[in-house]
């Protein structure tokens, strides 16, 4: 049975929702709009209390996550950055980063739980909220929705998976570095990547990031740690602040950036914490998990760059544990810390590209997803590793990879992801927000450019032999061997690379075994 308008009201007011409230006789309706269409009618939604986790995170581990994300191997190399930025311009330039990188990952949090109320959903992951907000964005957006989904999900794992490979190989680096010492001679790198497989294995069938805290509190004790010893040796015998330039030239300064914005960027692990919190709402905030974690992190990082670059200056290697007496007990402890902090941290990383890979695939193996969910970690581990194994000089690699992927995800991605899912509420007063992404925007293309130079320049001189070159080459299917740069096989090799004739390869390539029979 219908129901009869009230007295006083025509037809059509009877299906206009009213708010209740009046001035002078003047009835207020509440007209929604094409974005808000869901809400308007089944009501407002609460995506925090709606939340179902069968495993929820507290906002102390979440932070934990978040501190063992962004302090990683990364930060070793800020005395590098500062060098190229100057003492105290290094400070300000540090902080500026900082603020552009925690601000890219506010408003992709913000833009989440805005999307989460529009589309009655409580949990969304970096690719579904880009999707969601081209979908209810401005009509040029929605078309490329699809899309926006696909390139997200690609880049972030592509970046993640390959970043894992790099850490193996970093992992086995540290540990070499005292290996060797102690040996007086190289342990090929590779058998060391091997001999970790297991352990990687075993790590990677961590279920959940509940149970992932405690590797990543591990994690973070080590590198705190690590980070107190090298903080000892930087204050050792610390000169005066003037024997610095406080300002490098501007030349070197895209250098400082492209350093800096790498070591500290993590929006891959932004969403996957969020959407594990059991109080997601104190994810952002004036003293949310996320400023608190990068107030943190900025500090840190301040302090080893300040404090390694005034200590070594132009010395200072790329990473500035390579600046420590490797005979000190103190300085190898360092390197195994790191070295450990690192093998605790792929867990959590690797979880992002689980994460990915899982959702494609499990709607397929609905009745055996257990088995299919450790199946899948194996591969992805074995595939990761081997490599790491097949090209240990991935490193300069991932860098331009990272350039790419982690200027356009970690910086322009979340500006776009605000401007569509706020289209229709406005940018503030003068636009004030179109004019804060246009500045965000300018700086990630920056970055994007000069990150991208750099990594392709280091691949070049890595390949080329080159003096400038920060990775040791080392070709696919083993290590060359090694008598004082004179064995006849590495003679051999340069004799071709360089296009000497047959009969001088044969002459040179004989002599080392000449002089050792003479003799």
């Amino acid at each position: 049975m219908a129901t009869k308008p009230q007295s006083g009201s025509t037809e059509l007011e009877s299906f206009l929702p009213q708010d209740n409230s009046g001035a002078n006789g003047v009835t207020k309706y509440k007209i929604a709009t094409n974005g808000d269409v869901e809400t308007a009618n089944l009501g407002e939604f609460d995506p925090f209390k709606s939340r179902q986790l069968q495993h929820p995170v507290s906002n102390v581990n979440t932070l934990t996550h978040l501190l063992k994300a962004s302090l990683g191997t990364g930060i070793l190399s800020m005395p590098a950055a500062f060098y190229s930025s100057g003492l105290v311009m290094g400070i300000f330039l540090t902080i500026l980063v900082s603020v552009i990188c925690t601000h890219c990952a506010y408003v992709l949090v913000t833009s989440a739980h805005e999307l989460y109320k529009k589309s009655r959903k409580t949990q969304m992951g970096f690719a579904d909220v880009a999707q969601e907000a081209c979908k209810r964005g401005p009509p040029f957006a929605r078309k490329f929705a699809p899309f926006a989904k696909q390139f997200i999900q690609i880049g972030i794992f592509v970046t993640y998976f390959m970043t894992c490979s790099c850490y193996t190989v970093i992992m086995a680096k540290n540990f070499n570095y005292v290996i060797d010492h102690y040996l007086g001679y190289e342990v090929e790198i590779r058998i060391t990547i091997a001999v970790m497989l297991l352990p990687l294995i075993l790590l990677a069938y961590v279920p959940n990031l509940k149970y992932l805290a405690p590797f990543s509190m591990v994690a973070n004790g080590f590198m705190a740690v690590s980070l107190g010893i090298t903080f000892y040796y930087l204050v050792e015998k610390m000169p005066a602040v003037s024997e610095r330039p406080a300002v490098a030239p501007i030349a070197t300064m895209p250098v400082f950036f492209s350093i800096t914005i790498f070591a500290i960027e993590a929006i891959g692990v932004i969403m996957p914490l969020e959407n594990n919190m059991g109080t997601p709402q104190k994810f952002v905030g004036l003293c949310g998990v996320l400023n608190q974690g990068m107030s943190g992190v900025t500090l840190v990082y301040i302090l080893i760059g300040f404090f390694g670059y005034l200590r070594y200056g132009e010395h200072v290697e790329g990473s500035v544990t390579l600046n420590l007496p490797i005979s000190d007990y103190a300085a190898q402890a360092v390197n195994i810390l790191v070295g450990g902090a690192v093998f605790c941290t792929f867990g959590l990383q690797f979880y992002v590209c689980i994460d990915i890979a899982w959702n494609g695939i499990k709607e397929r193996y609905a009745k055996q997803q257990k088995a299919a969910n450790y199946i899948m970690r194996t591969i992805m581990t074995l595939v990761c590793v081997f490599i790491a194994i097949a090209v240990p000089t991935i490193v300069p690699f991932v860098s331009l990879i990272g350039a790419f992927c982690f200027s356009i995800l970690g910086l322009m991605a979340p500006i776009a992801i605000e401007m569509f899912t706020f289209w229709e509420k406005g940018f503030g007063k003068y636009n004030w927000k179109i004019v804060k992404n246009l500045i965000v925007g300018i700086i990630a293309f920056l970055a994007l450019i000069f990150g991208s130079k750099a990594a392709i320049e280091d691949i070049i001189a890595m390949y080329s032999n080159s003096p400038n070159a920060t990775t040791e080459v080392l070709p696919i299917f083993g290590e060359e061997p090694k008598f004082n740069g004179t064995t006849p096989v590495a003679i051999l090799a340069r004799s071709i690379l360089n296009g000497t004739t047959f009969g001088d390869i044969v002459e040179t390539t004989l002599a080392p075994l000449n002089s050792t029979i003479l003799s």
